[in-house]
């Protein structure tokens, strides 16, 4: 598997790493950024996976949301995936809302998407295993996070994982997938029209279904102007029925954008970190 190193910069104390690699599942080149906390590793580090939502890449949470500064104190590396398949020869759509940059962390079954867009099994898998074969990484002390899609899909992942991920933190996720705009458009297209299949990458769903032992922390900004497609109050509901009441906060006068996510990252590595005690 080709693996290249495409930048290193410091960064409070630890190492920003971007690099490229030959994704099996995607079949294309896709990139990932990796925060080291320190510059010599000298054990195996402690990770927090983000997520990013809707038109980013690797580099909108890299650089936007301050959480290096945090996660270098407490002693964790980031990792920051990109959303979806990217390249010439790799299905689009004029719509930010469809194709790349939108990759809803699912693997797809419907062509033309079913050849690349194989998020659930690069994140869920191919991944990891290049990360903890190149990086010291601690594999038993892991998290995930993520915002908007991105919080759609660190919910699945943690919630479809619970052995894997200690913890699991979201800013204005998208809940309720199945029964949104933001979802039931992107699941047609990826997945078909036999919605039973959609179930599986539906937090709310999942949630009301099964146990996730971890620690939980969701921030939802009260001013997100995502509110309908969203559906917050959805994941609030089965989290309260979870007997995981203080889980779930609204922030007043909060928008849906990276003002929103950096004001409250610090708490969110916060929840990782004391999940990796």
């Amino acid at each position: 598997m080709a693996f290249e190193e495409i930048s290193t910069n410091l960064c409070f104390g630890g190492q920003q790493k971007v690099y490229s690699h030959y994704s099996e599942v995607c079949k294309c080149d896709m990139k990932f950024g990796i925060f080291l906390p320190n510059q010599l590793v000298e054990k195996a580090t402690p990770v927090i996976w983000y997520l990013s939502g809707l038109t980013c890449t690797h580099e909108n949470a890299m650089v936007k949301a301050s959480a290096q500064q945090w996660a270098s104190k407490a002693g964790v590396a980031l990792i920051f995936p990109d959303t979806s398949p990217r390249g010439n020869g790799v299905p689009d759509d004029d719509s930010y809302a469809l194709g790349q940059g939108a990759g809803f962390y699912v693997d797809s079954l419907q062509s033309p998407w079913s050849e690349n867009f194989n998020m659930w099994s690069y994140i869920n898998s191919e991944l990891p295993e290049l990360v903890f074969d190149k990086f010291s990484i601690n594999y038993e002390k892991q998290g995930i996070m993520g915002h908007s899609m991105g919080g759609l899909g660190a919910l699945n992942f943690a919630i479809r994982n619970p052995k894997t991920f200690k913890s699991v933190s979201a800013f204005a996720p998208i809940a309720n997938p199945t029964t949104s705009e933001w979802g039931r458009l992107q699941f047609s297209h990826y997945l078909g029209d036999d919605e039973s299949g959609w179930e599986k990458y539906d937090p709310v769903l999942l949630l009301s279904q099964q146990e996730f032992p971890g620690k939980v922390l969701v921030d939802q900004g009260e001013a997100d102007e995502f509110l309908t497609n969203l559906q917050p109050e959805k994941l609030q509901q089965v989290l309260e029925k979870k007997g995981k009441k203080q889980a779930f906060r609204y922030q007043s006068g909060y928008d849906h954008s990276y003002f929103f996510v950096s004001t409250f990252i610090k708490d969110h590595i916060k929840l990782h970190s004391e999940a990796f005690e």
